[in-house]
């Protein structure tokens, strides 16, 4: 990362920290798969109602509390009280199990890529389990697995992220040069055609995605293309002059995001005809990634003019690179995540309110605390993978559940930052909404975008009667937040009252 003379972060550099921060691979493959090129306006829709000035707030939070160390948890209980932080930031603790769920159970896609150079883990039942049931044990043997490990102080393996990181950069590299080789090589034609404009940029091709609740839910997708935003709060202090460099540096960083987001989805459509790739059974919102991209090597050999057997092996080739690729850039993630959103929950919030067991630490770790969150995830992974279903509504479910998940944080955020605006004897050394009502207007604004999404993404599988579905995005959010509320009660009772 390239500092100026001062060590402060240039425009250039904030750039691209928020960027690689932010952008992610298989946004772009899953929102072609759910949307087709109808997801194209709805991450512009999320990055100018959502991305954009939730970052501005992130951004002034982060400065007006640089030197507390409660990290978000501080922004709330400043700005609202210590029950409303506790809640919030559990439920962004909470967001992280969820997706150490979907993580556990998924990774095994691309492991099966790397080995097989496509998907076989749609015929992984063994010893009369279905496929789902084995990917939910694997589940629990790679928690243990890592709880294992990190707790053993092995945090050198966390250098696998930086790997999996250049190794996914490199794949919009690749998806970018062979998308538009093969543009140039079939003369300019595309695989999935654009007849009408209007409906190829409004109507899905995905027969799911037909009602105007189901479109609108895909607005969890957009929003959730978005995360990592929380990064920006600590960049402000580290950026030279940041008053100018600060706003500029994020809304150009937007820009790029949104267009690389739109480049990326347009690219797929050069190679991916979506009812004669996506339609099948065996496609679904875990492995559409590896899928499109061994595509996009099968059609890269054919545009060549090579032989049906060499680009068959090209697009197995491909998507081996894709599987190494996610494979590492999830291991070092999971790793990452499986104890720093805990560290952060444990030592930013009021240290009484645990059990003591759970405040110990080794290897400077929350060790206890971990296997506890080790229990839950196990818990959690064999409710859902023993739920009877098939592998493709499994993994749906698992990505449906971590999206709305992952969002509500955002709401107690955007909540807290209308009292955050009104409340003068709070130090803003950064201000970019320097207009009160333009700041609780806009927060409104985040509020009502990330609610309507979630609450449409609940809602979408009733209208279909996928009821299960519903249930599971709403049980996760449920169970945790009355954890916090018994935990804070209890805390309550104990420590503010005999004090």
């Amino acid at each position: 990362m390239t500092k100026s003379a001062t060590g402060k972060l240039t425009l250039v550099s904030l750039i691209l920290m928020i960027f690689t921060s932010v952008f992610g691979f298989a946004n772009m493959p899953r929102g072609f798969f759910l949307m087709g090129y109808a997801a194209i306006p709805w991450y512009i829709i999320a990055a100018i109602t959502y991305f954009i000035p939730f970052a501005f707030m992130i951004a002034e939070f982060g400065a007006a509390f640089k030197n507390e160390k409660g990290g978000i948890y501080s922004w709330m209980e400043k700005s609202v009280g210590p029950r409303y932080a506790f809640i919030g930031i559990f439920m962004w603790y909470a967001s992280y199990v969820i997706w150490m769920v979907n993580v556990a159970s998924t990774i095994w896609i691309p492991l099966s890529n790397m080995i097989f150079g496509h998907d076989t883990t749609s015929q992984w039942g063994v010893f009369g389990l279905s496929s789902t049931q084995v990917l939910g044990l694997l589940g629990v043997a790679w928690l243990i697995l890592v709880f294992v490990l990190i707790s053993r102080g092995l945090e050198s393996i966390k250098k696998v992220t930086s790997i999996g990181g250049s190794a996914v950069a490199l794949l919009n590299i690749v998806l970018l040069i062979g998308g538009i080789l093969i543009l140039i090589l079939n003369k300019g034609q595309l695989a999935q055609p654009i007849a009408d404009v209007t409906h190829a940029f409004t109507k899905s091709p995905n027969g799911n995605y037909q009602s105007v609740v189901a479109t609108l839910s895909f607005l969890t997708f957009a929003i959730f293309a978005f995360g990592g935003t929380e990064v920006v709060g600590g960049l402000v202090d580290q950026t030279e002059n940041p008053v100018k460099t600060f706003p500029k540096g994020l809304l150009i960083a937007a820009g790029i995001i949104s267009l690389g987001y739109i480049i990326g989805i347009f690219m797929i459509g050069i190679f991916t005809n979506w009812t004669s790739v996506l339609s099948g059974s065996g496609v679904n919102t875990g492995n559409v990634a590896y899928i499109i991209m061994q595509n996009l090597g099968y059609e890269l050999g054919h545009a060549l003019g090579l032989s049906e057997q060499l680009s068959l092996q090209i697009g197995s080739w491909v998507a081996r690179f894709v599987g190494l690729s996610m494979f590492l850039a999830l291991s070092g993630a999971f790793m990452t995540l499986s104890y720093s959103p805990l560290k952060q929950l444990i030592e930013g919030t009021p240290k009484r309110i645990w059990p003591e067991s759970l405040t110990k630490t080794k290897n400077g770790l929350p060790v206890n605390a971990m296997k506890v969150q080790a229990i839950i995830a196990i818990i959690l992974i064999l409710l859902v993978s023993f739920g009877g279903e098939s592998a493709a509504k499994f993994f749906d479910k698992l990505v449906l559940m971590t999206n709305v998940a992952m969002t509500i944080p955002y709401l107690f955020i955007s909540i807290a930052f209308i009292s955050f605006k009104r409340k003068d004897e709070i130090k803003k050394p950064f201000v970019i909404y320097k207009s009160k009502t333009v700041a609780i207007v806009v927060a409104y604004i985040v509020t009502a975008v990330v609610g309507f999404a979630n609450v449409f993404s609940i809602v979408e599988p009733l209208t279909t009667g996928d009821y299960d579905k519903t249930l599971w995005m709403m049980a996760g959010p449920v169970f945790f937040s009355i954890i916090a509320i018994v935990l804070y009660s209890l805390y309550e009772r104990k420590v503010i009252k005999k004090s």
